[in-house]
């Protein structure tokens, strides 16, 4: 048997070192240099990139065609793959086209309703959700076979992730939740933006009791909010994303100017708290619009070199 090939994301985070992912906000559009671009920006400090897949249900390039230009390009991609628009068929099928093209780290999503984004008539498929995506994945991996029990002559490499959100009720269902996707075959988890500190210290204390920080990598979502106003707009219009009343004060506190630089420095003082939690294996950087950001972030937050 072939022995797996390793990403740089599953090997950082198996030395013990601290893990940097970010995510290439897919253009609207049909030119490669609009994803070479945004990938130059984040390459040289991230271990991996992930290529967004029609997040809040609105079309963009399709994160199987934004993987298949950077590992053209020599770039680390996470590949995103959605439930919400694909039956189990299709999603066999780009597993495989995934890693054929060398993509070998996996995140499974369910996706958001389509009603959340600017085409709510699209019909939704659902045929699975993350965890059946992630039980199928790891089938095709370790028992090289299709849901039909059909052998795949040469199954794909990967490195399976799951998406997880501390920060939305029920809270004590969320680490009960990450135990079933474990189960599943999560080995890596990135969670939904962090601006709640105590409450990602009561999951992850939750999470430590049930001892599932010795079985999955957990990298904690962070992000630069831009203003007060976006930071408004993402939490009440962007599904699964809370942002507490005193991070949205501060930054209208702030005059109009510096609210940019003021997000950057909430983010940073949250990565600074992230990684004093026992269990936390990496952040993952969300900057919507904003790459040139996460440079900075990851230089100033003493990330990068690491020691």
């Amino acid at each position: 048997m072939t022995e797996r090939k390793i990403s740089q994301l599953e090997q950082v985070l198996r030395s013990g070192r601290f893990a940097i992912t970010s995510e290439l906000n897919p253009p609207d559009s049909a030119d490669p240099e609009d994803v070479y671009r945004a990938a130059m920006i984040l390459a040289g400090f991230c271990d991996g990139i992930n290529a967004v897949d029609a997040s809040g249900a609105n079309c963009h390039m399709s994160s199987l065609s934004i993987c298949a230009l950077l590992t053209r390009a020599g770039y680390e991609p996470v590949y995103q793959i959605s439930a919400r628009d694909r039956n189990r068929i299709a999603i066999q099928g780009d597993i495989l086209g995934a890693s054929a093209m060398g993509v070998h780290n996996l995140l499974a999503i369910t996706g958001d309703d389509v009603s959340a984004g600017d085409q709510p008539g699209a019909k939704p498929v659902f045929d699975f959700d993350s965890i059946q995506l992630l039980r199928t994945a790891r089938l095709m991996r370790d028992e090289s076979i299709f849901l039909s029990g059909r052998k795949i002559t040469t199954p794909p490499d990967l490195f399976l992730g799951a998406a997880a959100n501390p920060f939305a009720p029920p809270y004590d269902w969320r680490a009960q939740r990450l135990a079933k996707k474990i189960a599943a075959g999560a080995q890596f988890i990135q969670t939904q933006y962090c601006f709640d500190i105590p409450r990602l210290k009561e999951y992850m204390r939750q999470v430590r009791n049930l001892g599932l920080h010795e079985q999955v990598y957990i990298l904690v979502g962070v992000g630069p909010l831009r203003s007060a106003g976006a930071a408004n707009f993402m939490r009440t219009k962007v599904p699964g994303i809370v942002i507490p009343d005193e991070i949205v004060d501060r930054l209208k506190k702030t005059p109009k100017k510096q609210q940019q630089t003021e997000g950057k420095q909430i983010c940073m003082e949250i990565i600074e708290q992230v990684k004093k939690i026992e269990g936390v294996s990496g952040i993952h950087i969300m900057a919507y619009r904003q790459e040139e950001l996460v440079a900075e972030i990851v230089m100033e937050a003493g990330l990068l070199p690491r020691k």
